[in-house]
């Protein structure tokens, strides 16, 4: 298979709305603990105001010839941005910088798994998150019943911080290493 990697522009970023609509999908449909939480979640409601609320974006899709197969949305966000009426997903007072990157929205089709494709993905994705001097800390939210990405977040060196909404979202950290 011969895949290509392509960074989008933010004034391209409907390209990954179709595969961003299916994350939300699969989300519901692994979630035992209230999965009726996905039914208002799509590329309008959960992309784009992450997109609008971060300082930086990185949005990478995938492509097996002009099929998106997957991508994966990392930002750079002042740390506020994760406390609202919806969650607090951190204790502020454990995040000494100003901001923090957090690796948001990553999703490859089920038949393209095991392909290194998320392997790639992550990779290229904190190297970009890295490359920013002024955060030193890094956030994954994974939605409950999704075992695999829980699992393959903490094969890549995070650490289950704490879970948030009742179990709904697991929350996992990790910290700036050196270079």
């Amino acid at each position: 298979m011969n895949f290509t990697y392509e960074r989008l522009p933010i004034d391209r970023l409907e390209t990954c709305k179709e595969i961003c609509n299916e994350l939300m999908v699969y989300q519901k449909s692994l979630a035992y603990i209230t999965p009726e939480r996905f039914d208002d979640m799509t590329y309008e409601t959960r992309l784009i105001p992450s997109v609008e609320k971060a300082q930086h974006n990185y949005v990478v899709v995938v492509k097996d010839k002009d099929e998106v197969i997957g991508y994966v949305y990392s930002n750079i966000c002042p740390k506020e941005v994760y406390s609202s009426d919806f969650a607090t997903f951190f204790d502020m007072n454990t995040v000494e910088k100003t901001y923090v990157g957090c690796l948001s929205q990553f999703y490859i089709k089920d038949k393209y798994r095991h392909y290194g494709i998320g392997s790639k993905l992550f990779s290229m994705s904190m190297d970009w998150l890295q490359s920013f001097n002024e955060v030193e800390d890094y956030f994954i939210f994974v939605s409950n019943g999704n075992e695999q990405a829980l699992e393959f977040y903490k094969r890549k060196g995070f650490f289950v911080s704490h879970e948030i909404l009742n179990g709904f979202i697991t929350v996992l950290r990790n910290k700036k290493v050196a270079r």
